[in-house]
């Protein structure tokens, strides 16, 4: 008498998980961006090229851009490859036609030869992230 039970306990279970499962698939379908009237990011320079520097010098970039879509662009996040790389990115929503700017900086302490950090922002975009590259040779320090 207790196996008609837990198997009907056990059928509602994997019915109500389905459910859910489903649920969360709309709901995650229904947060996609509409290309006609999202965000898009249009930057001046993607990458930035310092050049030359001596390790232990720190250089910095603002990164500038204008939101070229039909929406306020929300950038949600921005992480670096590594900790010697720091992005700070605008914390309020970018008004179709406004400008904006991430401003990276790389600290070449324990670094040597050419780099290449990658910035990558998360936003309401079509693609959801884009990348910004900082790059440039890193000269060995001369101890005298």
């Amino acid at each position: 008498m207790k196996k008609p039970a837990i198997l009907l306990l056990l059928a509602f279970t994997i019915s109500a998980c389905q459910q859910q499962n489903t649920s969360n698939t709309a709901a995650s379908e229904n947060t996609q961006v509409d290309p006609a009237t999202a965000p898009v990011f249009s930057f001046e320079k993607e990458t930035y090229d310092f050049s030359e520097i001596t390790e232990g010098e720190q250089v910095s970039y603002d990164f500038t851009f204008t939101n070229t879509g039909k929406s306020p662009l929300i950038i949600s996040n921005a992480s670096a490859t590594c900790g010697c790389t720091v992005p700070e990115y605008p914390n309020q929503p970018i008004a179709p036609g406004e400008k904006g700017t991430i401003h990276v900086v790389f600290n070449s302490t324990g670094k040597s030869g050419m780099q290449n950090k990658v910035v990558t922002l998360t936003a309401n975009t079509t693609t959801g992230s884009h990348e910004l590259h900082v790059v440039g040779n890193v000269k060995p320090k001369i101890n005298p």
